[in-house]
């Protein structure tokens, strides 16, 4: 942990003080068999990767995202390996990779495992992928969709990360909201509450007079 950043620190922290002695010294385990691996880039699975499968059934379903999270960050992984692990994973792997993202990928180049998992009808899985790495590298144009893919499925919306600072003032996504809303009406379905939370942070804020 010495040399983690300061979200990896506490949810660590979090983690080591929510499981039980001998979950937690599972994970000690398993997260300096993580750092320790200098061949985990290249090998199709490694001690570390089989310790990341069986992260749910050593420390709960609970703690099974944090836990994993936390050895993803051990190791390193790159997005070659977290591609891996999202493809050949279950859906609870998968999830915990997307949480894993902005912890591990400075750049663009995990969004298509986000594109995955915003494809999908999977709410857990859809609710990760609006995180924060979505909201930091996702274009506009693809940012909208999610949002009305978090609609269409029943995701809270406060699932999506820094969502009112993207939606502010956003002309095209009040647009793309109302024709939901009137696709939704003129079907006899009610239109979701969340819509109108989105469709409010759409208005851009007021103009201040200027002072004489």
């Amino acid at each position: 942990m010495t040399d983690a950043p300061p979200g990896i620190a506490a949810l660590r922290a979090s983690t080591d003080a929510s499981l039980g002695e001998t979950a937690r010294t599972w994970l000690d385990k398993a997260a300096a068999e993580a750092a320790s691996d200098d061949g985990g880039h290249q090998q199709t699975h490694t001690t570390w990767e089989l310790r990341f499968a069986e992260a749910g059934r050593r420390c709960g379903a609970e703690h099974a995202d944090s836990a994993r999270i936390v050895l993803l960050h051990a190791a390193r992984a790159d997005t070659a390996t977290l591609t891996r692990l999202y493809e050949q994973g279950a859906a609870a792997e998968r999830r915990a990779v997307l949480a894993a993202l902005p912890h591990l990928v400075a750049g663009p180049e995990a969004l298509p495992l986000v594109e995955d998992a915003l494809r999908t009808n999977d709410t857990r899985l859809v609710a990760a992928a609006v995180g924060p790495y979505a909201a930091e590298h996702l274009t506009a144009h693809h940012w909208r969709h999610a949002v009305l893919k978090c609609l269409f499925t029943g995701v809270p919306v406060s699932a999506v990360a820094e969502l009112a600072e993207r939606a502010r003032g956003d002309a095209e996504l009040a647009r793309m909201l109302g024709d939901y809303a009137n696709e939704r009406t003129a079907a006899g379905r009610p239109v979701p509450d969340d819509l109108h939370r989105v469709l409010t942070l759409t208005t851009p804020p007021p103009h201040k007079a200027q002072e004489s």
